[in-house]
């Protein structure tokens, strides 16, 4: 805890004051860029792997970077994703997923969470990952390939529960807003993308919105 104190000193001392106009600034308002859902995990920054600053990132942390289905949940997710879409008008949001995810190990090895019955309820938002993986890879055996490809399912799979959102489906109807599916390897450094013309994972470059085919097949990172 005393890390958390004396960083925020630090901060105060040796930051804020650099920004001070742009904090100034973010009290009248805030317009971010996006909005970018992705995993709790500590390992993961989103604003450290996206290079931004305060106000241009709108940021959603859950389990796994799970989004339940509309109505599935009275929670946070929905409010969030709701208030990023019709009230701040962003024009993307990314769902980025991560190698090494406790949540998906967890899914796919359901006595890791037997104990957290919350983390197991919470899960069940990510069963068409579950069978996606256990019905149409049974010959990937391999525990680290079988858990990367797991994060790269479950990222489409939360894309197409992203759709059922009223305010998303508008969105996207109109023609303001775009969906895009990442998955970062926290351990290299490296950021891929859904390619829907390819069907597959690509190194980022550049952006492509994500049109998901829950019938695509996909090669693991």
């Amino acid at each position: 805890m005393q890390k958390l104190v004396d960083g925020i000193h630090e901060f105060q001392r040796n930051y804020f004051s650099q920004d001070q106009k742009l904090f100034e600034t973010l009290a009248e308002g805030q317009s971010p860029l996006a909005l970018f859902i992705t995993c709790s995990d500590s390992r993961i920054n989103p604003n450290y792997l996206t290079q931004t600053r305060p106000g241009e990132l709108f940021i959603l942390r859950t389990a796994g970077n799970i989004v339940p289905s509309y109505g599935a949940v009275h929670g946070g997710e929905a409010a969030t994703i709701e208030y990023a879409v019709s009230a701040l008008n962003v024009k993307d949001i990314i769902v980025c997923g991560h190698s090494h995810c406790g949540a998906m190990a967890g899914l796919l090895n359901p006595q890791l969470v037997e104990k957290m019955p919350a983390v197991k309820a919470y899960l069940e938002h990510a069963e068409s990952t579950r069978r996606i993986v256990s019905e149409n890879y049974e010959h990937l055996t391999d525990p680290d390939k079988r858990l990367i490809l797991t994060v790269e399912e479950n990222v489409l799979v939360q894309i197409e529960n992203l759709k059922t959102h009223p305010s998303v489906a508008a969105a996207i109807s109109r023609g303001s807003l775009k969906l895009h599916a990442w998955v970062y390897k926290f351990e290299t450094g490296d950021v891929f993308n859904f390619n829907p013309d390819e069907g597959q994972y690509l190194p980022l470059e550049n952006v492509v919105a994500a049109d998901v085919n829950l019938d695509r097949t996909l090669p693991p990172i």
